[in-house]
C-alpha cells in the first residue's frame, strides 16, 4: 500500500505483466527512482482498467517508459473508490495532479488536467 493524497492505494506494483482488473478506479503511474522510492509520473481514472490498454498499449505509455528510462522502472498503484462515481474518481485524479505535477500528464492553460477515460 501507498499512501498518496490521503488515499491508500494498492501497489506500487510493476507494470509490465500486470493485468488490469475489469473495475473502476483511480490510477497512479509511478516511476522508481531508487528502491522503495517512487515518483508519480501520470494519473488517471476509469471506469474500467481493463479497458485502459495497461501494460503498454495505454496512448501515454511510451512517455512513461521515456520518463522512466525503463518498462522496468514503470510501476502502478490503484485506488478504487468506494460508491465512487466519475466525478468523485477525477477529483481525487485532479489532487494528484495538484499535489505531484505528474510529467506524463498533459498540460491545460498552465494547469494539470486529467487525460485518460471516465
Amino acid at each position: 500500500m501507498i499512501n498518496l493524497v490521503g488515499y491508500l492505494f494498492d501497489g506500487p506494483r510493476l507494470l509490465a505483466g500486470w493485468v488490469a482488473p475489469a473495475r473502476p478506479a483511480v490510477y497512479a503511474v509511478l516511476s522508481e527512482a531508487a528502491p522503495n522510492r517512487f515518483a508519480v509520473i501520470y494519473a488517471g481514472q476509469s471506469s474500467s482498467l481493463d479497458a485502459e490498454g495497461f501494460p503498454f498499449r495505454h496512448p501515454q505509455a511510451h512517455r512513461w517508459i521515456a520518463r522512466a528510462g525503463s518498462k522496468w522502472k514503470v510501476h502502478i498503484a490503484c485506488y478504487d473508490v468506494p460508491g465512487g462515481t466519475s466525478a468523485h474518481r477525477g477529483m481525487i485524479v485532479n489532487s494528484l495532479i495538484a499535489a505531484y505535477r505528474p510529467s506524463c500528464n498533459r498540460v491545460n492553460r498552465g494547469s494539470p488536467t486529467l487525460q485518460g477515460r471516465g
